[in-house]
């Protein structure tokens, strides 16, 4: 392979993966571009040019590193990106994932290959990357999670015996703490399950298409979406991602029972992650006060247990909103 070192030109680096993206049809010669760079600066910046590349068929991956508004921390407003991934979604050939885990992303990759390369297709797969270092889990032992994985949602960790159950959906470099609040749920007596959410996006175009079948085939039966099949049955679903709350909001239509979103709306701010992570209010603490409240509106718990762990984890409910700059 070739490594292209373009400097801080993305316009310049997208022109060459352009280039490369389309080497299959213009020189009769298949080639795999990947262009890695500060995620901020792709969809916000050069947007229009990955329009082209997508209007030229281009085929490729571009990969959106230090990600997430809280994950790369210190480098405040200019830097910190909490909206790529919805701004990917506005690009039609354009499938945008969001991996929590490294065999996830291998099984992605190996996923765009075969689709780009095996299955023809002209599409472009966006991911974001981290920079964020914590221990990597073993791949789940059941054979069924790729299927999950690749359509966007599957179920990574199983619940204990509690006497209330939630759901916990994240991604991302967020993951670990949506994994830490088990512990904090634990000490209330409710037990997590947890989804990895690779692609939210993907969850949400096919809803959209179950939608159009019903609406169009009145006479047959409905298409259960995917979000569907693994959310849909009720209870409390708490989902939490590094970014804009917008972005985890796209599948709320299809998820059963109350819905919680918790993400990173508002500029990014120079400081350490876990006070970047309170100040947005994604941190471990943030999500299981969330569930504990869902749970108290539900009535399946008293509301003093939901205060009283607002109280404990030092969360202050009259603060400024983060989003009011």
């Amino acid at each position: 392979g070739q490594i292209l070192q373009e400097g801080i030109s993305e316009a310049g680096a997208l022109a060459s993966w352009i280039n490369v993206g389309t080497s299959y049809a213009s020189q009769h010669c298949p080639m795999m571009p990947f262009f890695i760079y500060y995620s901020m600066f792709g969809f916000q910046r050069v947007g229009d040019l990955i329009w082209q590349g997508a209007d030229a068929r281009a085929r490729g991956f571009l990969l959106g590193a230090t990600g997430g508004r809280t994950t790369l921390n210190g480098e405040g407003l200019q830097h910190q990106d909490g909206h790529s991934l919805l701004m990917a979604l506005t690009n039609p050939a354009v499938v945008a994932w969001d991996p929590a885990f490294a065999y996830e992303l291998a099984y992605i990759i190996e996923h765009g290959i075969r689709q780009m390369w095996g299955e023809d297709k002209d599409v472009i797969h966006y991911i974001t990357l981290y920079n964020e270092n914590h221990s990597m889990p073993e791949a789940p032992k059941d054979p069924n999670f790729k299927e999950g994985l690749l359509k966007g949602l599957y179920k990574c960790v199983d619940a204990e015996p509690g006497k209330h159950t939630v759901r916990l959906v994240g991604s991302g470099s967020i993951m670990q703490q949506v994994l830490n609040a088990i512990p904090l749920l634990a000490e209330y007596g409710v037990s997590a399950e947890v989804w990895s959410a690779t692609n939210i996006g993907e969850l949400h175009r096919d809803a959209v298409r179950c939608d159009r079948h019903a609406r169009l085939n009145p006479k047959s039966p409905p298409i259960k979406p995917w979000v569907s099949q693994c959310l849909g049955d009720g209870g409390v679903t708490v989902a939490c991602t590094d970014n804009q709350i917008a972005y985890p909001q796209l599948i709320q239509p299809y998820v059963g029972g109350d819905y919680v979103v918790l993400g990173t709306d508002g500029f990014g701010r120079s400081d350490t992650r876990p006070k970047l992570r309170r100040f947005f209010e994604v941190d471990s603490e943030h999500v299981c006060v969330a569930a504990l409240s869902a749970l108290a509106r539900q009535g399946k718990i008293s509301p003093d247990v939901a205060a009283d762990a607002i109280t404990k984890f030092g969360i202050t409910p009259t603060r400024t909103d983060v989003c009011a700059w």
